[in-house]
């Protein structure tokens, strides 16, 4: 996605926005993420920036701002993210937006329109943003790009995306759809003119942002978050009025013809009036020539440097494509959706990293197969030699998914190229086809489709340059519980490298490395792993140091491996934690992990804090991971009085009611919680296009408040994360008048609970409803949530600790129980003034506090991840029956977190649900 290289936010933002709008097209719902960027080196001093560009740091930064906000607002689990620096790319960024979605078979429908069916226009509004985006992003750029290009860049809007993403998960909706287009590359020409064969177009009835568009504009313009259906005529009001209850946009802009010819009209002029024709001629046919000069074998040995083993491993650590990336990763939501089995990073430390992505499909209810997507690319590698980079680019994506715990031969792929313009250069034109027949061998040697692809050969700003770029990336289901993490588990055990061999001009043994990789499923299959890492770019070396670091476990070289097999580049190659010794198998033992927190690197002993340092100093000044922690007072509560009051009415299936605000994105999450645990959920969505709509959306909430039992406000950015907005629009809408008393109705004569999480913690705070019972004014002296004191949004796992057992939510907990929570927010900060801290302690209102691995309360932004004063993550109202937390409860499964310490499963639904029964 090239518009990053104008404007780093929005470019970004759009480049995901268009990923997921594709499936989404298809009535899938996308459900992973992964980010693949190119970057030049962000550590360098401003004054090196190129004229006319923006700093790297800059660009970096800006970026993963825009992709993180569109990602983390729209609600996607990002599994996965991985900067590779490459100075090729300094003036032509790489942003790759790779996701997974999934669908009903049966609710995948294309079918050609008849005569009289209507075309509808689904979503958001029509603006000039994105106009020439699609041929934008396929120049070339020069000093001028930054002044004239601009405007290609589209403007995102992730809720209004996540509107379309309900409406096409509900099936009677979806199967009414006979085709449907997203808009893409051209607009309303492309996105409606491709439905049917004939179409009139009304231009005059396309929602407009603004007024002052032309026909042109309207016709082209690429503005997003839009989807235009084709549905049969009888079939629209309903239609229309189901888009409507999701709050959706829905207005009626063309209809199918049998004159087999696209035309439009604006202001009652025909503007565009084409033959079918015409238009699938697919314009005039182009051939060139290409060829491809001999290429060398590319070196295989790790660029090393230093006095000694010690210092050559070090400075491997730090070296940039090598060094962890922790910082940018965790301003990524890595666990929505209920369904991650890895997390970015794992281990008690949370710093190995994972290699694949792999969640559990989005089913209502629990679904123990997962999707499992891996990459691979050397830029190093492949700038060496296009043919054998492509090919080692593909076997590194398998690689990645055998080591994983995949069966290589269910695996799929997809590439995504970038070369320089090509100017119709033969000499050009034969690196990427030398890159594509090596890819296309390597497919027919391990017998793997490649299902799709993309392609810019725009990578030239002036005489640079971006290096010969193919990234594969490989897919494959899997059972989730045969899924296996790359930190090292346990001390005493061996490790063993399984080689992937090269024969000497550099070619892959592709029968070699097909044995490996049978052999690695086979071991797995037998439960005799218990960690698996895939040789990437830094070696045996690179494995061994990121596999030890997760979990603090150390390791030492056997005496028959030698440090010349330390930094060599194996793809294919695989490295196993095994759970006893193996005999009579394809194996080279290359050592022991150990319980000292050191490698023993032939003698000479490297401590694992300096290896921590090493990964993590070298990008700490661009993606900090730290931040100075206050002093605040820290005690540690322990109230075991339980509130034992009971409600006055039981019910054998209590309901909850959940609203969906524009901007919630965790309502399925929370329903799939309250049903799981045996309760029934109401979700209401919360409708503001109209003031009618608004009106009627507070009666519909007020009456599910007093026809359930609990509240739940659940977790999203409300009101897209308006400027210090966190909670703001729902405790605005939670105001008036009739749902007020319908909540202290529901609290104070029917005994109710509620609970609001991360953005619906912040929404009770907002209300007064936590810490005080009851919606009231607030003033300066009261509890407050706002930015984590390291300035961006952190989503990782922490570890929280009942301080109270007052709640009914936590009628099944004791005080001391520790649970692994998962976190995703940018403003979860607990602020108070200490008396009014020293209040709630003192009447056991507050609930959990962040903690160490000792259970101790930290200011320590390990563990405390937004620096709450107290150390405190979730608060209550006095009687306990209203708990807000920042923590997210309600993405749990069996299957999410395993490479995640601690235990996951915490009891609040399962308590609320047993209060009422």
């Amino acid at each position: 996605n090239h518009p990053t290289e104008i404007e780093p936010f929005g470019g970004a933002a759009t480049c995901l926005g268009g990923a997921i709008r594709d499936p989404l097209s298809g009535r899938s719902y996308v459900y992973q993420a992964m980010r693949v960027t190119g970057a030049g080196d962000p550590t360098v001093p401003l004054s090196e920036t190129l004229e006319h560009k923006l700093p790297q740091r800059k660009l970096c930064t800006t970026a993963a701002a825009g992709y993180s906000s569109y990602g983390n607002q729209i609600g996607l689990a990002t599994g996965l993210v991985h900067e590779i620096y490459h100075p090729g790319y300094v003036a032509k960024r790489m942003e790759i937006g790779a996701v997974v979605g999934a669908a009903p078979i049966e609710n995948v429908i294309r079918e050609v329109p008849d005569p009289g069916d209507i075309v509808i226009l689904l979503g958001g509004r029509t603006g000039r943003d994105g106009c020439g985006g699609a041929t934008g992003s396929s120049k070339s750029h020069t000093t001028e790009s930054l002044e004239t290009c601009g405007a290609e860049v589209q403007k995102g809007n992730p809720p209004e995306e996540r509107k379309i993403q309900r409406l096409f998960r509900n099936p009677e909706a979806t199967r009414m759809i006979r085709r449907c287009n997203d808009f893409g590359a051209g607009g309303v020409s492309v996105a409606i003119g491709e439905l049917a064969d004939g179409l009139d177009i009304n231009l005059n009835a396309v929602p407009k942002k603004y007024d002052g568009l032309d026909g042109t504009e309207l016709a082209i313009s690429e503005s997003q978050e839009r989807m235009a259906v084709v549905v049969a005529k009888e079939n629209v009001e309903k239609f229309i009025e189901m888009a409507n209850e999701e709050n959706i946009e829905a207005t009626v802009v063309a209809v199918v013809t049998d004159t087999n010819r696209l035309r439009m009209t604006w202001n009652g002029n025909t503007i565009v009036d084409v033959s079918r024709d015409f238009l699938n001629t697919n314009g005039a046919s182009k051939h060139t020539k290409a060829h491809v000069s001999p290429l060398p074998t590319p070196s295989i040995e790790v660029p090393t440097e230093g006095a000694n083993l010690k210092e050559k491993i070090l400075n491997l650590s730090s070296k940039l494509n090598i060094c962890l990336e922790r910082g940018l990763t965790e301003r990524f939501d890595g666990s929505i959706g209920a369904s991650s089995v890895f997390m970015p990073y794992g281990g008690k430390n949370q710093l190995t990293p994972t290699q694949v992505m792999a969640a559990t499909l989005p089913t209502a209810g629990q679904c123990s197969t997962a999707s499992v997507m891996g990459f691979g690319f050397d830029p190093y590698y492949m700038e060496q030699n296009p043919y054998l980079g492509a090919s080692s680019s593909v076997i590194e994506s398998m690689a990645r998914l055998v080591a994983a715990g995949c069966d290589y031969n269910t695996a799929y792929l997809t590439f995504q190229e970038y070369f320089e313009h090509l100017n119709r250069d033969p000499e050009k034109f034969g690196t990427p086809l030398a890159a594509l027949l090596g890819a296309y061998d390597a497919q027919i040697m391990l017998g793997r489709a490649a299902i799709g692809g993309k392609d810019s050969m725009s990578g030239t700003y002036d005489d640079m340059h971006v290096p010969p770029t193919l990234v594969s990336f490989a897919i494959a289901p899997e059972e989730a519980d045969n899924l296996v993490s790359p930190e090292f588990k346990q001390a005493g055990h061996p490790v063993y490298f399984l080689d992937a061999t090269y024969f000497m001009d550099g070619s892959p043994d592709y029968a070699a490395i097909r044995n490996t990789w049978e052999t690695v499923q086979a071991l797995i299959a037998r439960g005799k792993v218990a960690a698996s890492w895939a040789l990437s770019a830094g070696g045996i070396a690179e494995s061994i140091v990121k596999m030890s670091v997760g979990n603090d476990i150390g390791f030492t070289f056997a005496p028959t491996f030698t440090p010349d097999g330390l930094f060599l580049k194996n793809y294919g190659g695989i490295l196993i934690e095994a759970t006893e010794e193996l005999e009579n198998m394809p194996l080279w033992l290359i050592g022991m992990t150990t319980d000292k927190p050191e490698i023993d690197a032939f003698g000479e002993i490297i401590p694992l804090a300096d290896l921590k340092q090493s990964l993590e100093g070298t990008l700490e000044s661009v993606f900090p991971t730290r931040a100075d922690a206050s002093d605040d007072k820290l005690v540690k509560p322990a109230y075991t009085e339980r509130n034992t009051k009971a409600p006055a009415v039981k019910t054998a299936r209590p309901a909850a009611v959940i609203p969906v605000f524009p901007g919630t994105n965790c309502e399925y999450d929370t329903a799939k919680a309250v049903e799981t645990a045996g309760g029934e959920a109401k979700i209401v969505v919360v409708r503001n296009l109209s003031h009618d709509a608004l009106m009627r959306s507070a009666e519909e909430l007020e009456q599910a408040i007093r026809g359930s039992q609990m509240m739940i406000l659940p977790g999203g950015f409300s009101g897209g994360d308006e400027p210090d907005g966190s909670g703001k629009f729902i405790a605005s809408f939670l105001r008036a008048p009739a749902i007020k008393d319908a909540v202290h109705d529901l609290l104070n004569n029917r005994d109710g609970l509620m609970l609001g999480i991360c953005n619906g913690f912040q929404a009770l705070i907002k209300l007064g409803l936590v810490p005080y019972g009851e919606i009231r004014d607030l003033d300066d002296t009261c509890p407050t949530l706002t930015y984590n004191l390291i300035g961006r949004h952190q989503s990782r796992y922490v570890q929280t600790r009942v301080a109270s057992v007052k709640s009914p939510w936590l009628s099944s907990c004791e005080v001391g129980d520790v649970h692994s929570i998962a976190i995703s927010h940018g403003e979860g900060r607990f602020v108070a003034p200490q008396a009014e801290i020293d209040r709630l302690v003192a009447n056991g209102q507050v609930a959990f506090q962040y903690v160490d691995f000792n259970g101790e309360p930290s200011m320590d932004i390990a563990f405390n991840p937004n620096g709450s004063m107290c150390a405190i993550e979730g608060i209550t109202s006095p009687d306990g029956r209203v708990l807000g937390k920042m923590g997210h409860t309600e993405r749990y499964t069996k299957y999410v977190g395993q490479n995640i310490f601690g235990e996951k499963y915490q009891p609040i639904f399962e308590n609320g649900v047993k209060y009422f029964k």
